[in-house]
């Protein structure tokens, strides 16, 4: 029903710092209303609103205060609406106010060097945001056969990365690994090292600890003022999480309208299924593989969708989500497999290789680039693949030879994988502040292969 003669009620001071950036629509005598008929702690029963699923709701409190929520299903005589926050006062009868029907984001330069949160508050105490375009949240669909080929190297600035799974602008790769084995600090050193015009940031459901020690270095960095950083902590509502992802995105969307090279890493992609496994739980989905509704495989496809090249400039996407593993398993996770088959390559992290202190831990010969032998030079190709085959020979056969039971001699690329091992070992390592270009890292495998 329509709201009549109803003042528009005055923001708390709670609000007002929790959601300045994002309040777009106030309250008027035409805003549609209705009330609440049940919470169950999660989510809020209301009357019917002329709302759609996505649509913008705030409910008033008996005790003054003012909560945002989310349309997340539509009934007939009634909606249900997940708030933004939890422990909340919510009563039967309180008020439901209609605030916003197609939620969009505040979008400009001004992002560049910034903290903000899943609602796009900023979160670096330097002030508000000055933001005069907006791009909506859920993004535009691209007809994939308008989507102009990827055909140029992005330059990540980590040698092994670049000489042996190079990446194109607008490619599409995860980053799969267990807890512990150096994720955050290659995402760090990807951050500092791009070349890419605009590096976007999402940290979706990290520890507080890491997030703040993480956005820190970044933004002390000389790349400070080419990255958006979007934050939303562990503790924030799964609502909240999958909003910092898609507002992520969005924003990435926006500089790749204005013709920039735009890198988005989101970490992770794990953190944000599983905020979708905890919605689609509350509102009823049945689990299906191992726990993951439907929902969960939906959202990742169309998050990842929305990133690659443009279809009407020279602007790209290239994104890097990071992919936890739970227990180690890089094969059967459902979130590691879904990624694997819609991803352009993806990079394993190793256990073994970080217990050795080989950092970056990637595991070359399990990781694997789609795009890399379209955009380098066939001599680039194959001085990687000879070095893949060395590394494969040298693990195959460690244990035979540790055990004195090899003879020199019967195998002639294990002879020299063997040989060379120190200086591969070398060549794999990098140090956290090394900055290694494309062609200084390609220059470097030729000379470890005496090509």
């Amino acid at each position: 029903m329509i709201a009549k003669e109803v003042e528009a009620p005055k923001w708390t001071n709670y609000l007002e710092r929790s959601l300045e950036n994002i309040l777009s629509t106030k309250l008027t005598s035409s805003t549609a209303f209705g009330k609440v008929l049940a919470y169950n702690g999660q989510v809020i029963e209301a009357s019917s609103l002329p709302g759609v699923v996505g649509s913008l709701c705030t409910i008033s409190l008996d005790n003054g205060e003012f909560v945002r929520g989310e349309i997340v299903s539509v009934k007939e005589h009634r909606v249900d609406i997940l708030p933004y926050e939890g422990n909340l006062d919510v009563r039967v009868g309180d008020t439901v106010f209609l605030t916003e029907t197609q939620q969009e984001v505040r979008v400009g330069s001004g992002l560049l060097g910034r903290v903000i949160d899943g609602l796009g508050a900023p979160l670096d105490g330097m002030g508000p945001l000055e933001l005069s375009e907006r791009k909506g949240l859920n993004g535009d669909r691209i007809n994939p056969f308008n989507r102009k080929p990827i055909n140029k190297v992005i330059d990540v600035g980590i040698r092994n990365i670049n000489a042996l799974l190079t990446l194109g602008r607008g490619q599409r790769v995860g980053i799969i690994a267990g807890s512990g084995v150096g994720k955050s600090v290659l995402l760090s050193m990807i951050t500092k090292s791009t070349d890419a015009d605009v590096v976007v940031v999402s940290l979706i459901g990290e520890r507080g600890r890491e997030l703040t020690s993480f956005t820190q270095g970044i933004l002390s960095s000389h790349s400070k003022d080419k990255v958006v950083v979007i934050a939303v902590p562990a503790d924030r509502s799964p609502l909240l999480r999958i909003q910092g992802a898609k507002r992520a995105t969005s924003i990435a969307e926006y500089f790749r309208d204005q013709g920039k090279n735009v890198l988005l890493i989101t970490d992770s992609l794990t953190r944000v299924a599983h905020a979708q496994r905890e919605l689609g739980l509350a509102l009823g989905e049945q689990p299906t593989s191992r726990g993951y509704p439907p929902s969960v495989i939906s959202l990742l496809s169309n998050l990842i969708e929305r990133s690659g090249t443009s279809d009407y400039n020279a602007g790209s996407i290239t994104a890097i989500y990071t992919i936890l593993a739970d227990g180690d398993d890089t094969t059967s996770d459902p979130v590691v497999d879904t990624a694997r088959a819609i991803l352009d390559g993806h990079i394993v992290l190793s256990r073994d290789l970080a217990q050795q202190s080989i950092y970056p831990a990637i595991d070359v010969n399990q990781s694997v680039s789609r795009l890399m032998n379209d955009i380098v030079e066939p001599m680039y190709q194959k001085n990687a693949q000879i070095l893949r085959r060395y590394i494969s020979k040298y693990y195959e056969n460690r244990d035979l030879v540790l055990m004195g039971g090899y003879v020199q001699g019967q195998d002639p690329d294990l002879d020299k994988a063997l040989a060379l091992w120190p200086e591969i070992t070398k060549f794999l390592q990098q140090d956290e502040n090394e900055i290694c270009r494309f062609d200084s890292s390609q220059k470097q495998l030729k000379e470890l292969l005496g090509a």
